[in-house]
């Protein structure tokens, strides 16, 4: 069997082209702001990205929180999401990976939300739920958390295809046991999806999201590769995008799988 693939979060602006600097064969983009809701705009490249045999992952931006009591903000994020679905099928995407949110007023009102927003959503890509690395109430830092979320999730009435993103900075800050966090994380979701392969800038339980290249971080690169190598996934690096860094972390993922 062929090793998952290994690739990057690219600018966008000439995604190809970065994929190819980096030496990815999978590449992750936004579509819009990150931190913004504004529609994503048709992209003059997306019969490129169509028909290239780069995969595409898209990010949705950050601003998403479903999970909000707020329903300015709940229905806002509901229909970025939806609009981030759209754009994200028309560039031929793998899928769209979100981060969950979270709920002021409790972790069960906020899965719930996430629940009723998916018997809404329509797409044709799948969607991904990742787990996050801090904030107060959120609804997939730690695992019992984020095993009372996929419950909800799995119940959801919805023909989108739900899956798990798994980040491994995200983990270390959420202040989880890094040595079987891969395989608990399994026990909870049936699986991962996709990768996110980061160091961490700063020690394990703070909350930081901050990521750094592979080795400049705070993460055990034994560990690290254990996850890489436990996951058997596709693996997306989200650290720094200084191209000599990013292709060597690139390379460091493919060593892992290559075990």
């Amino acid at each position: 069997m062929s090793s998952p693939p290994v690739g990057a979060h690219v600018q966008g602006i000439d995604p190809l082209a970065e994929a190819e600097a980096v030496g990815a064969d999978v590449i992750q983009l936004f579509l819009s702001s990150p931190q913004g809701w504004e529609k994503p705009a048709e992209r003059e490249d997306a019969d490129d990205l169509r028909s290239s045999d780069v995969g595409i992952y898209v990010h949705a931006p950050y601003l998403i929180n479903v999970c909000s009591p707020k329903p300015n903000v709940r229905y806002g994020s509901r229909k970025i999401l939806s609009q981030t679905c759209e754009a994200a099928a028309d560039v031929g995407a793998l899928a769209v990976v979100v981060h969950p949110g979270h709920a002021e007023d409790g972790l069960e009102a906020g899965v719930g939300r996430w629940s009723r927003t998916l018997e809404m959503l329509e797409s044709d890509v799948p969607v991904y739920l990742e787990n996050t690395a801090g904030g107060d109430n959120a609804v997939a830092r730690r695992f019992d958390a984020l095993a009372r979320l996929w419950e909800e999730v799995q119940g959801a009435t919805t023909a989108v295809e739900i899956g798990f993103c798994f980040d491994t900075c995200h983990a270390h800050a959420a202040g989880e046991d890094l040595s079987d966090a891969v395989e608990r994380a399994i026990a909870i979701t049936g699986g991962i999806d996709l990768m996110h392969v980061n160091d961490s800038r700063d020690p394990a339980g703070t909350g930081a999201d901050r990521h750094a290249n592979i080795g400049a971080g705070t993460i055990d690169l034994d560990v690290l590769r254990h996850m890489i190598r436990a996951a058997a996934a596709p693996s997306v690096l989200e650290t720094p995008r200084e191209t000599d860094a990013l292709r060597a972390d690139v390379e460091f993922v493919r060593a892992a799988l290559a075990g």
